[in-house]
């Protein structure tokens, strides 16, 4: 059983409520009438009613009609969510009517939604850029306890026979959002990457801090940033299995971890890769993607309260249902974290 075959069960035992703002885009349209069809989550779509039933008759989207359809101008929607609205940001200076009128944006509608717990998750991203995906949902979901950063996660998904990661799948994180973090954004990233290797790629996570020096090989003030973000991360989930500074083939080759690092935690044998810095991340995800042939599933956002996928605008039908399935399965991890 590969690994989307393995979410789309967990997902199906547990079933979601996911929220997608984008009802009215083809794409976005076409992936939840397959959910729907697979019976795997309850797709709550926001839009105009009329619109959608009518793309979902012209498209032949014969499942649509068991979506629920939420008008992010009915006056009724407003009146629920705008109040929830305004307590959040009137310290920032919004005035009610302003909050009225930013509820009716179906990006931050989503999100209260989402807050709200009238839906366990969210997918985006399809119409919208990434900028205003993540505005909303850091206006409104905002990141989770003992956080305070959102970054985000790769799922690599290694050729048949890999000697590397576990189960084919290695996590590398951050490789989308933070370009240059501080030790404690980088003990955060690490803690969450685990937990996108738990929740995810279903795996026990053996996390590797890397940088250029192994245990001391090297001096330099951003090898100390690691040193001192793996100490951070032990203190902040002590059981969990990681180990620094590192370089990649320390965390990865069990013969050079028993030359470079004898005493590490790892043994050459981690699961989830976090590089220093974002331009490390991108760069590293971006070459093993195209040069081994290497699938990469992301970015997977992860430090916020309640799961929000941010899509490609260039994504394909198949790319928005499997993210939808993703979400599913963070959204059932964060419960179960709670």
């Amino acid at each position: 059983m590969n690994l989307f075959e393995n979410l789309t069960k967990k997902a199906k035992a547990d079933r979601q409520r996911i929220v997608l703002p984008e009802g009215t885009e083809s794409r976005t349209l076409k992936a939840a009438d397959r959910i729907i069809a697979d019976d795997i989550a309850d797709i709550i779509l926001i839009g105009d009613p009329d619109e959608i039933k009518r793309m979902a008759i012209e498209m032949s989207l014969v499942h649509i009609v068991k979506a629920t359809i939420v008008n992010p101008h009915d006056e009724a929607v407003i009146d629920r969510y705008a109040p929830m609205l305004f307590e959040l940001r009137k310290h920032k200076g919004m005035t009610e009517e302003q909050a009225r009128l930013t509820t009716a944006n179906p990006l931050f509608l989503a999100c209260l939604m989402v807050k709200a717990g009238d839906a366990d998750g969210e997918v985006a991203g399809a119409q919208n850029t990434t900028g205003n995906v993540l505005r909303a949902a850091f206006q409104v979901i905002k990141t989770r306890k003992g956080i305070n950063v959102v970054s985000g996660a790769f799922l690599m998904l290694l050729p048949e026979g890999s000697p590397y990661g576990e189960d084919g799948v290695l996590v590398f994180a951050d490789c989308a959002v933070v370009p240059d973090p501080t030790a404690e954004e980088l003990a955060q990233i690490a803690v969450c990457a685990a937990e996108t290797a738990r929740n995810l790629a279903g795996v026990t996570p053996r996390v590797a801090m890397l940088s250029f020096s192994t245990k001391g090989s090297a001096k330099h003030e951003r090898v100390d940033k690691v040193i001192e973000a793996t100490e951070i991360a032990h203190k902040m989930e002590p059981s969990l299995i990681l180990d620094g500074e590192l370089q990649a083939d320390a965390a990865l080759v069990p013969s050079v971890a028993h030359k470079k690092a004898p005493e590490s935690l790892l043994n050459g044998k981690a699961n989830v890769l976090v590089f220093p810095s974002l331009e490390v991340g991108n760069i590293a995800y971006k070459l093993v993607q195209r040069i081994a042939g290497v699938e990469a599933i992301g970015p997977i956002l992860q430090g916020l309260a309640a799961p929000v996928s941010d899509l490609s605008r260039g994504c394909f039908p198949e790319d928005i249902y499997k993210t939808i399935i993703m979400t599913c399965c963070q959204a059932i991890g964060a419960k179960a974290n709670k």
